[in-house]
């Protein structure tokens, strides 16, 4: 599959059919990727397709002028869908490079099962149902539900649904759902009161990085809220006070955007569990709209419309 990925990309670059790849190539640590954003063709040869090509690339579209390729995997190309409605990006001039994907690697995970850092880690490789861990010389075998992101156990489009070339075998839909919301039902089982001081004590920790935003693709508009003086929504200091207004504003503003892609969690510094917000705004979308998002590109988008058969106990 990677081989066939940089030999598409290079040969659309030849073909002039675009003027910018954008894919995934090596980190500069173990076990990670950074994105690769490159209209020279020799720099294909660097795209690489692996367990840890964790970045939603859809969030460079609407930074990046001109005709892209782009890899994406199935929630990648949700969101591409999702930019597409919001007319933030032409469908024209986009090549999707679609990735089915049996889902990412958690190295936080691997590291608790293991108990070893990413530097006592040798290889780390999926096979099939199985990820088998090298430490000093030694093979540890997990299954696969252990260590991948909790948002990859219930991916419903691993295989992406909106794409242009397809490099590789679709893969049905992920089915543990249980396992996936774990942390929601948790905070379900909490009382009013206990929920609110859960998340007092995690929003408590948060230094206001805009992280989870900067890497989110549905957050596209070129001033943030939190940015406006006048009026000023939110103070400056990150209190936890103003960290869950911002929040909570955040998931309004991205609902039926969302696609659970499971970046803003991944991308916290301070490894608050912003999936439990975002994910369960996900799923009362789908419940009162019976929306999901990044499906159809010729949908309109689902807070920008209004259809006279909405039910009007809605608005009571």
């Amino acid at each position: 599959m990677e081989q066939k990925l940089r030999q598409e990309a290079r040969a659309l670059l030849e073909q002039n059919k675009v003027d910018w790849i954008i894919g995934f190539e090596p980190g500069s640590l173990k076990f990670t990727t950074t994105p690769l954003i490159t209209r020279d063709k020799a720099d294909t040869e660097r795209l690489v397709i692996n367990p840890f090509i964790f970045n939603n690339l859809a969030d460079f579209l609407t930074e990046t002028k001109g005709r892209v390729g782009i890899v994406a995997k199935g929630c990648d190309s949700r969101s591409i869908v999702s930019l597409i409605q919001d007319n933030k990006v032409v469908r024209e001039d986009v090549v999707i490079l679609g990735v089915p994907c049996p889902g990412l690697i958690d190295l936080a995970k691997v590291e608790g099962l293991t108990a070893k850092d990413r530097d006592e880690l040798d290889e780390i490789t999926r096979q099939g149902d199985k990820v088998v861990v090298k430490v000093g010389g030694q093979k540890k075998e997990f299954a696969s539900n252990q260590v991948l992101f909790d948002h990859c156990l219930a991916c419903e489009l691993p295989t992406p649904q909106e794409y242009d070339i397809l490099l590789g075998e679709p893969i049905p839909p992920a089915p543990n759902i249980e396992a996936s919301g774990k942390n929601i039902d948790a905070l379900k089982k909490l009382t009013p009161a206990e929920r609110w001081q859960s998340w007092q004590d995690e929003l408590s920790r948060c230094i206001r990085c805009y992280a989870c935003r900067n890497v989110c693709p549905a957050c596209f508009c070129q001033r943030c809220f939190v940015e406006e003086s006048e009026p000023q929504w939110i103070a400056p200091m990150p209190r936890w006070q103003d960290n869950l207004i911002f929040q909570i504003t955040r998931n309004i503003h991205v609902a039926g955007r969302c696609t659970d892609c499971g970046e803003c969690e991944r991308a916290c510094p301070v490894n608050i569990p912003l999936r439990s917000l975002t994910r369960e705004m996900y799923d009362i979308v789908g419940e009162l709209f019976k929306f999901k998002s990044g499906m159809d590109k010729e949908a309109l988008p689902l807070m920008t419309h209004y259809e006279q058969e909405e039910a009007e106990d809605f608005f009571r």
